[in-house]
Parts: C-alpha cells; sequence; structure tokens
C-alpha cells in the first residue's frame, strides 16, 4: 500500500501540471485510505504539500504575469482568517464529521469541473479588481474558501477560480495564477495552527510532495498533447466517485456506532 501510495502522489502531480489546478484534493484521500494515517494527521499533511506544490505554481505564474495582486489582497486577508478559523475547529470537531465534509467538496469539486469556465473578453493586470459593491462577497467567498481549506485540507481553486472570474473580472489565465498564491497563503495560516497540538510525518510528507513535484513537472510538458475537455471530464467522473465512496463509508459508519 506504501508503494501505491507514493505512486499515487505522481498522479496527484500529473494532475496539477495537466489541468492547472484540482488533483490535490485527492492528496487527504490518499494519506488516509491508502497510507493509513489517521484524518487529523492527513489533513495538515495535505496541507503541506498542497501549500507547497501551489507555491511553485504560483511562483510560475508571477513570473509571467499571470497573477492580479490587488485580487490577492481583496481576498487573501479573509481566507487567511478564514483557514485560521476551519483548522481550529478542524483541532475539535470528530474526523468523521471533517470526513462527511470532505465528500461533500469533492462532490461540489467534481460538479464545478464540468461546468464550462466562463472567461471575461478583455481583463489587464492594473484593471479593478471589483467595484466597492461586490466586495462583501469578495469577503465571504474568501473567508469561505479558507474556512474550507483549513478544516478539510483542501486548496479550494474549484472555487477560488469562478470567483475571480465574475467578482473580480480576471480573465481564466489570472484567476488560475492568483488562486494559487490565495491558497499558498491559506495553507500556510491552517498549517501554522495545526503544528503544535499534532505531531506530522514530516519525512512523508516531504517525501510524498517531492514525487507530486515531479509529476507536476511531467504534466506540464505533456500538457500540449492531451485533450483537456476530455481530460477535465474524466477527473471529474473520479472525484465523483471518490466523493460518493467516501459520503458512503461515513454514512454507513456513523450508522453503525
Amino acid at each position: 500500500m506504501i508503494i501505491l501510495g507514493y505512486a499515487l502522489a505522481l498522479l496527484i502531480g500529473l494532475s496539477l501540471g495537466l489541468l492547472g489546478g484540482g488533483g490535490s484534493i485527492l492528496t487527504v484521500p490518499v494519506l488516509h485510505y491508502v497510507l493509513d494515517y489517521g484524518v487529523k494527521e492527513a489533513i495538515p499533511m495535505s496541507l503541506v504539500v498542497v501549500g507547497i506544490t501551489s507555491g511553485v505554481g504560483a511562483a510560475l505564474h508571477a513570473r509571467n504575469r499571470g497573477v492580479n495582486w490587488r485580487a490577492v489582497f481583496s481576498f487573501g486577508p479573509p481566507a487567511i482568517v478564514g483557514a485560521v478559523f476551519g483548522a481550529e475547529l478542524g483541532l475539535r470537531v470528530e474526523a468523521s464529521v471533517q470526513l462527511l465534509v470532505f465528500a461533500v467538496v469533492l462532490l461540489a469539486a467534481a460538479i464545478s469541473m464540468l461546468r464550462p469556465r466562463a472567461e471575461p473578453a478583455d481583463s489587464a493586470d492594473d484593471d479593478p479588481v471589483a467595484p466597492r459593491s461586490r466586495l462583501p462577497f469578495v469577503t465571504m467567498i474568501g473567508a469561505l474558501v479558507g474556512l474550507l481549506t483549513g478544516f478539510v485540507g483542501v486548496g479550494g481553486g474549484f472555487l477560488y477560480v469562478p470567483a475571480l472570474v465574475q467578482l473580480g473580472g480576471l480573465n481564466v489565465r489570472q484567476a488560475v495564477g492568483t488562486s494559487l498564491v490565495l491558497i499558498l497563503s491559506s495553507c500556510v495560516a491552517a498549517v501554522l495552527r495545526y503544528h503544535g497540538p499534532l505531531t506530522l510525518d514530516w519525512n512523508a510528507t516531504a517525501l510524498f510532495t517531492a514525487i507530486a513535484l515531479v509529476g507536476v513537472a511531467t504534466g506540464t510538458r505533456l500538457v500540449r498533447q492531451v485533450s483537456q475537455p476530455a481530460l477535465r471530464k474524466g477527473f471529474a467522473v473520479l472525484l465523483f466517485v471518490m466523493g460518493a465512496a467516501v459520503l458512503v463509508r461515513e454514512l454507513s459508519t456513523r450508522g453503525t456506532s
């Protein structure tokens, strides 16, 4: 099972490189169900993996002017606060509750990947991010995604990207790069809260991350050779099946306990 777990780390990295996001949502179930870490350990370990891989992606996007820093400073603060509260909540509730919420997030991510992306016709890096009337929605989305990040160990790019497009007026390329910066900041905040109350397996986390990064580099090189729509649909089906399996498993476990 250990070999399978690290082989899946490579698959997670490949999906990140090929799709530009989404693959890291599989980190928690791989760490928990395949590598046999407890939920309370798997979630912060996932945050480290997601944070580092997002950081690498964010650096590449920033180098190509693919990050809108105004959007980062609009969505970022509430996302960081939400991540800290999410981690605090995660330390206090039962692991089964986190897994149930995680299953719902998997299903939502699958649905999001199946929907076509809407992109504004024109958007520039120095454009205003959003009218003042939309700032409450920006704050709410940032805080909600940050809360999910801290609570169940997912990056939330499937929520950030459409929010940045619809509320921030960014094009998809900028939205992806900007979401990676937001995910990195949320993961750092949540890990800092988890660190101390929990003892993590840092060697396994480092190895998992390194293998995932190899997959990211490989997937990035192969991205032009695969059909993006077909890949997204296939990955969405995988997320849907996994989300349904986790949901059924946890509901049946609670029903028999």
